[in-house]
Order: structure tokens, then sequence, then C-alpha cells
């Protein structure tokens, strides 16, 4: 996923979309037709094969312990093992994103390895999350990644954490739909609004019927695909005569800079901001926490992220070594011709271009696959996050908090499908599906990270401190501008430049505002300040008397007769009322819903005291 969050190291990305969708400013590219679409149509057969296989192998798992189909579908009944599991959370990062901008950015001139940070930064960020809030999510038996929020927090800032959420997700997916399209058009010259069509059709069919059974057995598949696929081609790449020791190019000029890179030291702070981003921000994803939830145990939990982190490294080896393959390649001696790549604002095209012109017509086609398989195993995830989280913590929580458990199964499967053509359709009719896709991915960063660490570390977090924090990222973020969508800063953070980028087709020159301040970080600190200072600011008026209670207008503290409080857990969790102090009340949810947070086996493992965990003392 480095392309779709690194903005600042993606300078050609969104016009060079633009220009594949115009004819007459593509460069056409010599297509095989009759292999390829016999190669795409197998390989689709078989990841439609085994998601309806997964479906029906596990169309009656949970009913023995009593578990919900609504929860079966968005945690696969909490039995998922290390085998599938290590794999489908692998799956997740190494995307469609994460092979091609790692192969982009290695071939970039004046970036090069240096700046490919997704292999380091997402394996940092699953050791981190594995480290850190693996164990808590899952041992307190949550089902979403929004469950915690909801539950500390109320329905209504639930509802304004999930904007960011559901828009990272559904941008994200448009986006590597979009991708697919480009690359399948590259190697076999199909129409990419077809392809773009039938990948997404095939991803939503399964993801439908099987729910995360389906997804995680089919990401086994495309692991496998996209290890092979990449493998495969790299000899054969590396063998053609057009291409010069890629160990000479790493340090010295041959037919551009070396691919090794640098980082100058005006570039330091940006480099480290977008490490952080890569680093902390991949961490608060339901697609993230929908593998650790899903997992038989919290220790698993950690065991899946750890391998994960593995993993993304080792999948990403290939993808460097195409990337400066790509650099190291006199392009003249190929059939591609003489001008390269990133003089035609397709060096975000590097890896199928290498496959297509560099290895026989066999070989790009296990490429193909890989690809293909890395888009996939990337979209399912995100669509069926996306329907879950609005499944449960909006149509469930916030509205229909006595739904019965086959009425949200019908809401799963109809937000899956209608998620997924919105993402189809941003694909196809938006030019600025990347634009979105950056902005989207940095405000999880500067919202939710904060609020993720306030909810499980931070005691006595309210929903007031929570706005707070919610509107201080908000604003410092959006202030700090995104060229992919025109949109002008409106706070200029220090050492700020205007730099000029000229498009190698059209030869325009767009003036833009670059910000070598690492704002997106301080944002992220300023909304977990915020959040903080203005909790226990809020405590302290309402429960010092210096506010009148009647001013505690979203029931965050004086919260003894709240409305907002999901069950009785809540309100002990919050300090706001003692357990003996509980009148008798009329349940709001149902049976189903009050076990969520009360269920006896989710928290035998968590290692916290009885005052950190206040749905024992329910319990006891």
């Amino acid at each position: 996923m480095l392309q779709e969050i690194l903005y600042t190291c993606f300078p050609t990305r969104t016009v060079a979309v633009l220009r594949r969708r115009h004819p007459g400013l593509s460069h056409k590219m010599s297509g095989i037709h009759v292999e390829g679409l016999a190669a795409i149509a197998l390989f689709y057969v078989l990841i439609l094969a085994v998601g309806i296989w997964a479906a029906w192998k596990n169309k009656h798992a949970g009913e023995s312990e009593g578990t919900d189909r609504s929860e079966t579908i968005m945690v696969g009944g909490r039995d998922i093992g290390l085998f599938v599991g290590g794999f489908t959370m692998t799956a997740t990062w190494v995307g469609g994103g994460y092979i091609n901008g790692t192969a982009e950015y290695v071939y970039l001139p004046g970036y090069g390895l240096a700046w490919a940070q997704a292999p380091f930064g997402y394996a940092l960020s699953l050791v981190v999350g594995g480290l850190f809030f693996a164990k808590p999510m899952r041992s307190r038996g949550y089902v979403t990644m929004l469950d915690p929020f909801q539950q500390m927090y109320g329905k209504r800032m639930g509802g304004l954490l999930f904007i960011p959420a559901l828009m990272g997700e559904i941008f994200w997916s448009a986006a590597i739909l979009s991708a697919l399209g480009a690359t399948l058009s590259v190697i076999v010259d199909i129409n990419i609004k077809m392809s773009v069509v039938i990948s997404a059709c095939i991803a939503i069919f399964y993801t439908l019927v099987g729910g995360l059974y389906s997804v995680a057995y089919t990401d086994v598949v495309q692991l496998f695909c996209i290890f092979l696929g990449l493998w495969v081609s790299v000899p054969f790449a590396l063998s053609n005569p057009a291409v010069s020791d890629i160990r000479i190019s790493a340090v010295k000029d041959v037919y551009q800079a070396p691919w090794k890179g640098n980082i100058s030291s005006e570039d330091t702070w940006v480099w480290i901001d977008n490490f952080c981003l890569l680093m902390l921000g991949g961490i608060p994803w339901q697609v993230y926490f929908q593998r650790v939830l899903s997992a038989s145990s919290a220790t698993y939990a950690q065991v899946l992220s750890f391998m994960a982190a593995a993993g993304c490294l080792v999948m990403a080896i290939p993808s460097v070594m195409i990337g400066a393959i790509g650099a190291s390649t006199d392009w003249n001696q190929t059939a591609y011709g003489a001008v390269p790549p990133k003089e035609r604002d397709q060096a975000d095209m590097i890896l199928p271009i290498v496959l297509q012109y560099l290895c026989p017509p066999f070989v790009s086609f296990f490429g193909l696959g890989a690809v293909s398989a890395a888009v996939m195993s990337s979209a399912d995830s995100s669509i069926l996050s996306a329907s879950s989280m609005f499944a449960r913590n909006i149509y469930q929580l916030a509205f229909r908090q006595s739904a019965s458990d086959t009425e949200i199964v019908w809401v799963m499967r109809v937000t899956i499908f209608v998620f997924g053509g919105l993402a189809t359709a941003m694909a196809l009719l938006t030019g600025t599906v990347y634009g979105l896709w950056y902005l989207s991915s940095d405000l999880v960063y500067v919202i939710i990270f904060p609020q993720l660490i306030s909810v499980l570390f931070v005691k006595g977090t309210n929903t007031y401190g929570s706005v707070a924090g919610y509107m201080f990222g908000l604003v410092l973020r959006i202030g700090g501008g995104e060229p992919y969508l025109s949109l002008p800063p409106f706070i200029y953070y220090p050492g700020w430049q205007t730099e000029e980028r000229v498009h190698h087709l059209t030869q325009e020159v767009d003036q833009i505002v670059v910000q070598k301040f690492p704002f997106k970080t301080v944002s992220m600190l300023a909304s977990f300040l915020g959040n903080v200072a203005f909790s226990y600011l809020a405590k302290y008026l309402f429960e010092s008397g210096k506010l009148s209670p009647k001013y505690d207008f979203l029931d965050a503290v004086l919260a003894k007769h709240s409305i907002e409080n999901m069950d009785k857990t809540t309100l002990v969790n919050r300090n706001a009322i003692a357990l003996s102090e509980m009148e008798p009340v009329k349940p709001r949810l149902s049976v189903q819903l009050a076990a969520t947070f009360t269920r006896r086996d989710t928290l035998v493992e968590e290692d916290s005291s009885p005052e950190d965990s206040p749905t024992r003392e329910v319990l006891d």
C-alpha cells in the first residue's frame, strides 16, 4: 500500500492513470490476447472456486458454540488458525499497491530504495500492533475496531469515527481496482473497464457468500500466486540482454541515477513523517483488526501479527529487484522503445512493464496472476471490513439495537454489494480516486490512531475530549492541503516550498505547495493531546460543580442516566457510578449484543486488574 499512502512520493500516479484512460495520451503497448485472457480466466476461476469452497466448508461454523451467523461472517467464528491467519494477514498488506509501489519507488530516479518505506514501515506496524494492540482488542471480545469507541464514547462519536474509517476502505479498494485495470491493459491489452468490473464482481461474490472464511482461504491462494509469480519472473528479467548488472547500477549512473537512492537533508523530516505514518497509521484499520479478532486466542493474534511482519519483508524482495531491474535496463534494446517509462509518466507501471518486455510471454502470465492476486486480496478485505463496521456499529448499535441476527446478516450482504459497487464505480469514473485515498489514509492516522490509544490505554478520556481531538486532527491535516485534489493549504507549516511539476506527455506545468514540515505526525500528536486535555478539563468542570450537570449534553461525565451507554458495564468503566448505585433499568439491547462485552470466554486471557476490567466486576 506504499503509493496509496505516501502522496509526496508518487508525483506521477494520478496523471498516469488519466493518460491511460485516454488512448490519445497513452503509449500503445503490444498486447497478448488469447493466451493472456485464458491465463486470467484460469486464475479467476481458481480464486472463485476456492472462495465458494471455503463458504460451503464453513457454512455451519459456530453453530455448535451458539455463535451468531453475523459474527461468524465478520470474524470467522474466532477460530482462524496460525497457517490461514498468517497468510490472510500478510496478504492484506501485500496488495497491489504494495508490490507495484515498492517496485515503482526503487525505479524512480532521485528516490530509489531509500524511499521505498513500505516493507519496513508495515513490518514495524504489524510488530507494534502485535505488541500493544492485538491482545487487549482480542481478549475483550470486540467484533470490530469501532466497538471500544462506541463503548467508551457513545454511538454518536462512534458514527463520527466511522467516517474516516469507511473513506479509507472504500477509496483504497477503488484505487487498487483502478491500478489492476491499468496493469491488465498493459499485458493483455484488454479494456480497462471490463477487467475492473470482472475483478470486482468475483471479489464481491465470494465475499458475499463466505464472509471472512472465503476472504481468508482465497488469501492463501493469492499470496502463493504472488510469491510464485514474482519470483519466477525475476531470473528471466535479470538474464535479459538489455539489463545491466543491478549491483553496479545500485551505486553508479548507468542508464539513470543509482537505484539505491538517497535522502537529502531538506527531506529528512518528510521521510520521518511518512515513515511514522506507515508504522503507526497502518494499525487503526479494520482490515487488520478483523484478522486480530478472528484469531482463536489473544496470544495467537499477537503471533499472527509477527508472522505477517516477516511475510511483508519476504514478499517485498522480488518487488525491490524488479524495480532495480527497471532502473538497470536500456529500454532502447526492447520493444518498449527508446523513451524510458519515467519519461512517459508510467513509472508506476514499471512492474508490469518489466514483466511484459523483459520476460517471455508465459512468464509474464505468472506475473500477471501475481498482480491480480495482490489486488483482489486487498479489495475483498476492504469491502468486508467496511460492511462489517456499518452493519454492526452503525445499523445495529446506533439504529436497530434489537435487530435479529438474520437481519444483520442481510444488512452485511447488501452493504458488501453496495460498497463493492461504489468502489468499482469510483475506480472507473473518478480521476481523483488516488487523491481521495491519500487524504483519507492521512485522516485515519491523525484521527483514529490517537483515539485508539486513548480508548485503550488512557484512563479517564470521554466524549468531549474525543470530539476535541477529532477536530484538532481534522483541521491541522486539511490545513496542510492535498496536491492530488488541488486542495490548497490554509496552514503554511515551517519550511513549505512551491514546486513545479511537469507532465512529460503534455508538458503541462503545475504549481504546488510542498510541506517539508512533518505536519501529519504533529497533527496526530495534537489530536491525542487535545483528547486527553479536554477530557480531563470536562471531567474537572462537571465533577467539581463549576458546570451544572444540565450542560453535560453529551452524557459523557455525569452519565448515570445516559441514553448513550451501551450497558451497565460502560457506566462502571467510566467511573461515573458505583456498581451498588445502579438502579434496575430496562435492557436496551438484545441478549446477543449485550453478551459482546460480558462473554466470559473472551476475558479469561486478559491480564488486567479488577479496577482495569469493570466487566469482570459485573461478572463476579
